[in-house]
């Protein structure tokens, strides 16, 4: 059986206006994963998730499927478990 893992990821590319955020929500709480996403500044988008790898990889197929939302590059760091965190928000 596979162990919970969080990881911060950077989305870069058109990220930004076209739902990703919404689209990043929805596919989380539906996947059961926790976290956070949030538009940063630079016109990228970070988000920590948690969950298991299978439904994190998941959650990237879907909002790479998204309509306007075109990813060209995703940086991934994993980093350590939150424990008491149970929902995935907007930020």
């Amino acid at each position: 059986m596979q162990e919970k893992i969080r990881q911060e990821l950077r989305f870069i590319g058109q990220v930004q206006g076209v739902g990703f955020r919404y689209t990043a929500c929805k596919g989380a709480n539906m996947l059961g994963l926790t976290g956070w996403v949030f538009n940063d500044y630079d016109g990228s988008v970070l988000m920590q998730v948690q969950g298991y790898p299978d439904s994190i990889n998941q959650l990237i197929q879907i909002l790479n499927q998204g309509t306007f939302i075109n990813i060209e590059r995703i940086e991934r760091e994993n980093i350590e478990v939150d424990e008491l965190e149970r929902t995935f928000r907007v930020r």
